[in-house]
């Protein structure tokens, strides 16, 4: 009998054991709901500029396409957001800035549209101001040092219209800085491209080195005297694209206060679907030659066949599926390799491919729970989600008020 008493109450031990750790399980979701909520969730890179310009799109609307609307922000818990102005790398001088000011005036056309809510932010303080409001913080990041149209005024007035970061290149050299994708041509940044990168600290505008060469990047991190930001980047240890960032770039970008925002893009998060992409396509930039010719200045269309053509491959198994939980591994190489208070999210929604299960924003509390389940402290996720980049965007602004100051 007195063994039946004990193993009743060894069972009921065990018992409340798994009870225990279900509870535990279910904490965690919850904690993570929670803390990605009250959280600011800063994305510093979408290209939901170009669908301003498409008839059938609404940002204040659902859609059922694409990655980012206002509703979707909402159930996603992203409440701020930088508005990426891209036109093609080839398109320079006057030209290149007219269709820049398009579309920056298109992003203050939409947020005056929708101001209920969202609201204009230069600042960190304003983004922080924003969130304690309720309201989705909407920021500009030029994604290319072309739509300058090479005159260091234009930089100025970026600044002025509310610019806060410029991209020193895209898939293409301009006349003063080497991307990572095109034959160098400038041995990195000319010396009007140092010049550039001077006034942009002056300006408080974050340099901004997605995109552009190895060299480029040393160059620019030389001449900057306020932290630069890979707008969106990931990791070149983990997927060999030269997108991507080395371990000694992250390293750098770090010791000078940097931070690394994480791209979903398919290709430049998992090796084994950039190798297959380039073996069906040559590369990143045929690819988009081979688009631009069907969909010419067509930013919807081109991103629509970009899609298509990558869902048509992979289900043909051309193309191998590639889950988003390779963002959480870039993240935490990352994390591991220079601390939290350096890596940030830089989606590249509306304008890349993303992994399976991250289907659009609604899908970003995901991140959230899976480094709280990594053991990520609350303070850490937080940085992650926005706080680095705001810490960045600050210590331009310091950067800034010293130099004009000065002058």
């Amino acid at each position: 009998m007195r063994w039946v008493r004990v193993s009743l109450f060894a069972c009921l031990l065990a018992a409340g054991f798994l009870l225990s750790q279900v509870a535990t399980g279910d904490d965690i979701a919850d904690r993570a709901k929670r803390l990605h909520f009250s959280s600011i969730v800063l994305d510093t890179h979408d290209d939901t500029t170009q669908r301003f310009f498409s008839k059938s799109f609404d940002i204040g609307k659902r859609n059922p396409d694409g990655h980012i609307d206002i509703p979707r922000m909402r159930e996603g818990g992203m409440n701020a957001i930088f508005f990426s102005i891209w036109i093609d790398g080839r398109i320079m001088g006057p030209p290149a800035v007219e269709k820049a000011l398009d579309q920056i005036d298109a992003v203050h056309e939409n947020v005056i549209k929708y101001s209920k809510d969202m609201v204009f932010c230069r600042t960190a303080e304003e983004v922080r101001r924003a969130h304690a409001q309720g309201k989705i913080a909407a920021l500009i990041g030029v994604e290319g040092g072309h739509m300058i149209g090479n005159d260091i005024r234009v930089l100025r007035m970026f600044g002025d219209l509310g610019v806060r970061y410029m991209t020193l290149s895209h898939f293409y050299n301009d006349e003063w800085a080497d991307s990572s994708t095109d034959k160098p041509a400038h041995n990195g940044l000319t010396d009007f491209g140092k010049d550039i990168v001077r006034e942009m600290n002056r300006q408080g505008i974050m340099v901004d080195i997605s995109h552009v060469s190895d060299k480029t990047f040393y160059d620019a991190l030389e001449v900057s005297k306020a932290p630069l930001i890979a707008s969106h980047s990931s990791c070149r240890a983990l997927c060999n694209h030269v997108r991507d960032m080395s371990d000694d770039m992250i390293k750098a970008l770090a010791a000078k206060g940097g931070v690394i925002q994480i791209n979903y893009e398919k290709s430049f998060i998992d090796q084994a679907y950039k190798d297959a992409e380039d073996k069906l396509s040559g590369g990143v930039v045929e690819m988009m030659d081979q688009l631009k010719k069907e969909c010419g200045d067509n930013d919807e269309c081109l991103n629509k066949k970009m899609t298509e053509m990558t869902e048509k491959a992979t289900a043909e198994g051309k193309l191998p599926h590639v889950s988003w939980e390779r963002i959480i591994d870039h993240i935490d190489h990352a994390v591991k390799l220079v601390g939290a208070d350096h890596v940030g999210l830089g989606s590249d929604f509306d304008g890349a491919n993303m992994p399976e299960g991250m289907d659009d924003c609604t899908h970003l509390p995901q991140i959230t729970e899976a480094l709280m389940r990594k053991g990520y402290s609350d303070d850490d996720i937080r940085k992650i989600l926005g706080g680095n980049l705001l810490r960045v965007m600050e210590a331009n602004e310091r950067v800034s008020r010293e130099l004009q100051a000065a002058r």
